[in-house]
């Protein structure tokens, strides 16, 4: 019985990154004797383990084969027979089938050192094309490692997985779980450009794959193209170090310009609604959680009126201000400012110039939650109001001090 550390651990060991936990492999082991060595099982398709002390995974040494379409269509096979090399070879990139052994020795059958130092993204073996989520996670490690590309053999297989269908049986959950933990990423644009070139942007976000050529007006957007306008929002969400929720509102932002005829072309009249149904479409395809959701159908209504509220006065604001549920919800009022500002800043030659509209109207919405509705509401009723003129005075109070402090 031998044990190796495999897979991201030897990876970001050689990259010189934090490694934050480590996955084991065990060769010539049987599940019984794991368990008698008070390891704890936890794997229901194929054998794995916990530690009984550090509570790492340790995996026994497994094949595996394709049964059917999809990402649940294989069968594994876990003995002593199977070996480190043959484990090795099933996973999905050369630089995440290394191992390294009880002596800290590094195996690496596959060329895994080669393309780190190189900065490749390269299949192991065909099998690669036998799982489709391989090609999620593969965008996912570009996202992760900006300056790492496709090998050309590779972002030909997966091409080739694409026109198959293979794509096509991905199910919503598996599908939410690489964008949501790609869009998180250092570089998220990454992502969607590497899904774009391989073709599987059309088949799961066609909403986004068809932003790419169209324009937009240059006085306002000096990168003209929209996809790459999207690109340069989801790069500034990351360098703003913005939560998924405005990252994937930041990716929803400006759906409805794929949907603007062409002789409207390039202004793009009423698109903010549009897009609002297009993130519903998005996120109801892929089951997207309602956190996400919600802010990204605000973001999608909102961002227009937000760049433009400058010119807005204290009763404007208000009634902005209650569209968008902010005295009920401020934590989600403050998000959708920031993916305001990372679309403001998302464009060629304003990506270091300030926002004014966040903190102009984070403002506004303080000062109107600084209003004491319980002395406001105590007067109004000694003077004999009732619900609606109540409302009425709060509303008005709050408004004055919007205005105060604009």
């Amino acid at each position: 019985m031998h044990s190796y550390i495999v897979g991201g651990a030897v990876r970001d060991q050689l990259l010189g990154v934090p490694v934050n936990d480590h996955d084991w492999v065990v060769v010539g082991s049987t599940p019984e004797e794991m368990i008698r060595g008070g390891f704890l099982p936890v794997g229901r398709d194929f054998p794995v383990f916990l530690h009984p002390q550090t509570r790492e995974e340790y995996a026994l040494a497994r094949t595996e084969r394709k049964t059917a379409p999809g990402y649940h269509g294989f069968s594994f096979h876990a003995d002593p027979s199977v070996t480190l090399e043959q484990d090795l070879a099933r996973r999905d990139l050369t630089i995440n089938a290394m191992a390294l052994d009880s002596a800290g020795q590094l195996v690496d059958p596959f060329g895994g050192e080669r393309d780190l130092r190189s900065k490749t993204l390269r299949h192991v073996s065909p099998a690669f094309a036998e799982d489709p989520v391989r090609i999620l996670r593969l965008a996912r490690f570009a996202a992760r490692f900006g300056d790492f590309h496709v090998a050309p053999e590779t972002l030909e297989l997966m091409r080739r997985m694409v026109e198959a269908g293979e794509v096509d049986a991905l199910v919503p959950e598996r599908v939410w779980q690489e964008l949501s933990r790609g869009l998180l990423e250092a570089h998220p644009a990454k992502m969607f450009e590497v899904l774009r070139e391989c073709g599987a942007l059309a088949r799961l976000l066609p909403e986004v794959d068809r932003l790419w050529g169209v324009p937009q007006p240059e006085q306002h957007h000096p990168e003209v193209d929209t996809g790459v306008h999207l690109m340069m929002v989801l790069e500034m969400s990351a360098r703003l170090n913005a939560p998924l929720t405005v990252r994937f509102a930041c990716l929803g932002h400006d759906l409805g310009k794929g949907t603007t005829p062409a002789e409207l072309l390039p202004r793009h009249i009423a698109h903010e609604q549009r897009s609002v149904e297009l993130v519903r479409r998005v996120c109801e395809r892929w089951k997207v959680p309602a956190d996400c959701r919600e802010l990204a159908e605000v973001v999608a209504r909102e961002h227009g009126n937000v760049h433009r509220s400058g010119d807005l006065d204290a009763s404007a604001v208000m009634r902005l201000i209650e569209r968008c549920d902010g005295l009920r919800r401020p934590e989600r009022f403050a998000q959708m400012l920031l993916a305001c500002e990372c679309d403001a800043r998302g464009r060629l030659g304003f990506e270091d110039r300030p926002y004014p509209p966040r903190e102009r109207l984070q403002r506004a919405l303080d000062r109107a939650l600084g209003i004491d509705t319980s002395a406001i509401a105590a007067d109004a009723l000694a003077r004999g109001w009732s619900g609606p003129a109540i409302g009425a005075a709060i509303h008005a109070a709050r408004t004055h001090a919007i205005a105060d402090g604009l």
